[in-house]
């Protein structure tokens, strides 16, 4: 027990002094990316998904992750109920059949996050309907009501992305999933137009002819198809907004948007690969400037020093391309773990990306792909940046742009001893409506006569949705400061209220 207490004060110590000198931030964006399709879900019964679930989110927890980022709908179908769409066979082995025990997976997760003040992104895939045409569609699909909306590439099948029909119902399921949902964000991965297949050309002319010649794209069907895709986001955007004005959009694309080499405008990063602009139709930079995606988290898996995609490079590139909308990088922690320090060859790639993270102008934090690599520590990298980098919480950044305004301060703050011991309590603020509602409260602690600093993350002892905080009473001989402030959906934070208590 002694030399357990020896290591957590040493782990302790250490955190606090890389703090001091490298100013943790107090808000970050740390997120995960839980893919489904990788079959970790599938065939689980209800308490083994509840159980497995439950211990990727404490070891998250534990890690300073605060954000959750869960595949809900990876083939136009659902991990939850749907009356638009069937059943995933990513959850229960066979698309359309259903938990035995009314088992809804996403408002379980959605839950379980909120507790540990994480947010909780809907992970979905807009045009994707079969990673295998050989896999079994359920007879409920909407494939079967009308297969004239889909095509079929290279194995896979889609949505026609340019049929009014398809951005239509896919606005439709998106809308349902927002207003039955208590989700944070509705979050697109990279897959918009299909990765392209060499000598195989994506059936969409009929398309074309009945939808984009008629309005001004004859001759020009590259334009025609990016702008399918940003009618699609700038449809969703203001269906989000429409439904609950604090549920965010976000979309983690390609990393590479341009090659400068492939540009006459110059608007393209030093690099020679895959390009979201001309091969997925994606004008990203367009969505970002009008407003119609609210972050950006771009998947900059490549290492420094790739020749053709170098990471540095590209993060400094949609850095300056961020254009005042949240930018955080997507970051790929097997390669990260793999590849080592070009200028410290004894260490991985970790802490000079952490640095760059948090160095480089206009970005606000970083997603982990995946989740499930992550909980596997390739190069320690879990155990890194739950005792360094992530040793302590950080609050989501703000979205000032949606709102910026903080709730009322909490009442009543007061200490009261209870059947489960010491609790700090206090009351929620008032509110007019639901932006002004307090969210999560955030519960600070500092010594007896310490200034108190709000923007020092070390000084957080918990972020809880509950009005009440257990203290961790001794001898009732020490005595310290607790600050209580309230946050709203969008993290803005009140002014704190105050209580001296002896532990």
């Amino acid at each position: 027990m002694k030399i357990k207490t020896f290591l957590a004060t040493f782990l302790m110590v250490c955190c606090s002094l890389y703090t001091i000198a490298h100013n943790l931030p107090k808000r970050e964006f740390r997120g995960v990316w839980l893919h489904t399709i990788n079959g970790d879900y599938t065939g689980k019964s209800t308490n083994e998904f509840k159980t497995y679930l439950i211990g990727q989110l404490n070891t998250f927890q534990k890690a300073g992750i605060n954000a959750v980022l869960f595949q809900v709908r990876p083939e136009a179908d659902a991990f939850y109920p749907s009356k638009l769409e069937p059943w995933s066979r990513f959850l229960t082995g066979t698309q359309g059949v259903e938990p035995s025990d009314d088992f809804d997976p996403m408002a379980f997760v959605i839950d379980e996050c909120h507790k540990r003040g994480m947010e909780f992104h809907a992970w979905v895939n807009p045009y994707r309907v079969q990673l295998n045409i050989s896999s079994k569609l359920a007879p409920t699909h909407i494939y079967y009501q009308h297969p004239e909306w889909f095509v079929v590439y290279g194995n896979q099948r889609f949505f026609n992305p340019g049929l009014p029909q398809s951005r239509e119902f896919i606005n439709k399921v998106m809308k349902d999933i927002v207003s039955r949902y208590d989700v944070d964000a509705i979050h697109m991965d990279d897959y918009f137009y299909p990765y392209p297949i060499a000598g195989k050309e994506f059936s969409d002319e009929e398309a074309f002819q009945t939808y984009g010649v008629p309005s001004g794209f004859e001759g020009q069907k590259d334009n025609w198809r990016r702008n399918n895709v940003s009618c699609l986001i700038r449809e969703l955007h203001e269906t989000i907004r429409e439904t609950k004005p604090w549920v965010k959009f976000g979309v983690s694309p390609f990393g590479i948007y341009r090659n400068k080499k492939n540009t006459l405008d110059g608007i393209g990063s030093e690099t020679n690969g895959l390009q979201n602009y001309d091969e997925l139709y994606a004008d990203v930079l367009l969505w970002i400037r009008n407003g119609w995606v609210d972050y950006n988290i771009p998947q900059i898996y490549w290492e420094i020093g790739n020749k053709a995609a170098d990471h540095e490079t590209l993060v400094n590139w949609w850095a300056t391309y961020s254009y005042d909308r949240p930018f955080f990088i997507g970051q790929d922690i097997e390669r990260t773990a793999k590849f080592a320090d070009l200028n410290k060859p004894d260490i991985n790639q970790l802490p000079r990306k952490m640095q760059l993270s948090r160095t480089t102008p206009n970005v606000m934090g970083n997603c982990f792909w995946s989740g499930k690599a992550l909980l596997g520590n390739p190069g320690n990298s879990l155990t890194v940046l739950a005792n360094t980098y992530q040793c302590y919480p950080a609050l989501p950044p703000v979205f000032t742009f949606m709102d910026d305004k903080a709730p009322k301060n909490v009442g009543g703050l007061k200490a009261i001893w209870t059947e489960d011991g010491y609790i700090l309590m206090w009351k929620e603020p008032k509110a007019k409506d639901e932006m002004d509602k307090a969210f999560n409260y955030c519960v600070y602690r500092f010594e007896n006569k310490e200034k108190v600093n709000l923007d020092d993350p070390s000084k957080i002892v918990a972020v809880t949705r509950t009005c009440y905080y257990k203290l961790p009473y001794d001898t009732g001989k020490v005595k310290y400061r607790y600050v209580v402030t309230a946050l709203d959906r969008l993290h803005n934070e009140s002014k704190m209220k105050s209580k001296k208590i002896k532990l």
